[in-house]
Parts: structure tokens; C-alpha cells; sequence
């Protein structure tokens, strides 16, 4: 296709035919991240990927080119967020406290407490904790700090690793992490279950999940963080018992 054109025109060609799929992906990672983060600012992180993406394919690799640059683009976006730290402090101990309540109350119950039971512990109304975790969009499973959490001393997720010479995250898809991942989704209760499993597995987006569920987006937005922060406190408890 490009035989005819100079290297310099080839490059301009893909990234001229590419600078689509960068908006695509970033309304896509946007959608699953806090108003905080500027979608601008993704789509110039996600550019300058595709631009990486220009300059380091060859037809040689066998790959596709979009596949290719989609990979680039989307590690561009994630090393920007992970840069600009894009999850503010007070969100992040928020949903601590809120990790911390489900785990304090899963010893005191023997069971996954209700959304009234947690609101209680942390002194709030069933709205002031709901928009707390309406605010918590965003929250994800694993952080790379939580495998140094300076501020608490605690060494979280970390305990899972067993080669800390290799990428931590990519460390704990392997292994004890795996089982003990596998068996806190199990004990989730039914609704946040099937909502993880369409947000993850069948990829759909809030809205499409609000209308499976039969709930508002903002609603599934809620479910979801408090998803996470169980799992959260699942996989903490498991670390420090050594029952993964």
C-alpha cells in the first residue's frame, strides 16, 4: 500500500489514519475513570503512543498495525495516569476506610456486610455512602504503590509475589493471587458478581450494564466500587493470614 510513498510519508499515513482509534481508546478508558482525569490529556498521551507505535513498526513484525498501535496507545495512557497520580489522595483514603469497615464487619458477621452495615460503621447515611463510591470511580483492584504502602507501614499484595525481580502486577496473575483473586470474587454477593463479570468479562460499559441490571449508570458506578474495595479487603486479609 505504501510502496510508493517515502518512509516520512508512510508514517505520516498512519498516523493521519490512526488518530481515530487514539480518541476511541480514550472515550473508552475514560468512561471507567473519575471526572478528575481530562479525557485531552489521555488523547495527547495516547498520540504520543501511537507516534512510538509509527516509529517502531515494521511490516516484518507479522502484527497487524492497529493491533500494534492500540497496545502502545493504551501503556502511553496508563503510564500517564500512573505519572499524574490521578486517583486523589482523599479518594483513595476514602475507599480505605471503606476497605477497612467491609473487612472489620466480614470478621464481626460471617458474611459480606450489607450496604446499610458498612454506611453505619463509617458514621453515614445510605446517601453520604453512596456518593462516596459514586465519587470513587475509578478505584482499581491493584495499585503499584500497594505493594510499598509508606503511609501505613503495611506491605500489601506484595506478600502474594514471589519473583520481585519481574513486573509485580504481571507477578501476581500467577499463582497463590490467582486462587486467592478467584476465590474473592466467589464471595461476593450475586449482583456485584454479575456486574464484574459483564464490566470484565463481557466488556460492556456502565450504561449497558445499567440497563442489563435494570439500575442507573450512576447506580452500577456505585456497585462496582464497592466491588472492588471488597475485593480489596478480601485479598488484604488474605495477605497478612497467609489463607490465599
Amino acid at each position: 500500500m505504501y510502496t510508493a510513498l517515502g518512509k516520512k510519508d508512510q508514517k505520516d499515513v498512519l498516523l493521519d489514519q490512526h488518530a481515530i482509534l487514539v480518541k476511541k481508546l480514550a472515550y473508552q478508558l475514560k468512561a471507567k475513570l473519575p471526572p478528575s482525569v481530562e479525557l485531552d490529556d489521555l488523547i495527547q498521551a495516547g498520540m504520543m503512543g501511537l507516534l512510538d507505535a509509527v516509529n517502531r513498526y515494521e511490516d516484518t513484525h507479522g502484527a497487524q498495525f492497529e493491533t500494534y498501535a492500540a497496545q502502545r496507545i493504551r501503556g502511553a495512557m496508563l503510564d500517564e495516569l500512573r505519572s499524574s497520580d490521578w486517583l486523589p489522595r482523599s479518594i483513595r483514603k476514602n475507599m480505605r476506610d471503606v476497605e477497612h469497615a467491609i473487612s472489620q464487619l466480614e470478621q464481626q458477621l460471617g458474611q459480606p456486610p450489607t450496604e446499610n452495615d458498612v454506611a453505619k460503621k463509617l458514621n453515614l447515611s445510605l446517601a453520604e455512602y453512596h456518593e462516596m463510591l459514586g465519587d470513587c470511580s475509578g478505584h482499581q483492584l491493584i495499585y503499584y504503590e500497594d505493594f510499598h504502602e509508606a503511609d501505613s507501614g503495611e506491605h500489601f499484595l506484595d506478600r502474594f509475589q514471589t519473583d520481585h525481580d519481574s513486573d509485580p502486577i504481571k507477578g501476581l496473575l500467577i499463582g497463590d493471587f490467582k486462587d486467592a483473586l478467584i476465590s474473592a470474587i466467589d464471595s461476593l454477593p450475586e449482583r456485584e458478581k454479575i456486574l464484574l463479570g459483564l464490566y470484565y468479562e463481557q466488556e460492556l460499559n456502565l450504561k449497558e450494564i445499567g440497563a442489563v441490571m435494570s439500575v442507573s449508570e450512576s447506580r452500577v458506578c456505585q456497585l462496582h466500587s464497592q466491588a472492588v474495595a471488597r475485593l480489596r479487603a478480601n485479598l488484604r486479609e488474605k495477605s497478612w493470614t497467609g489463607a490465599a
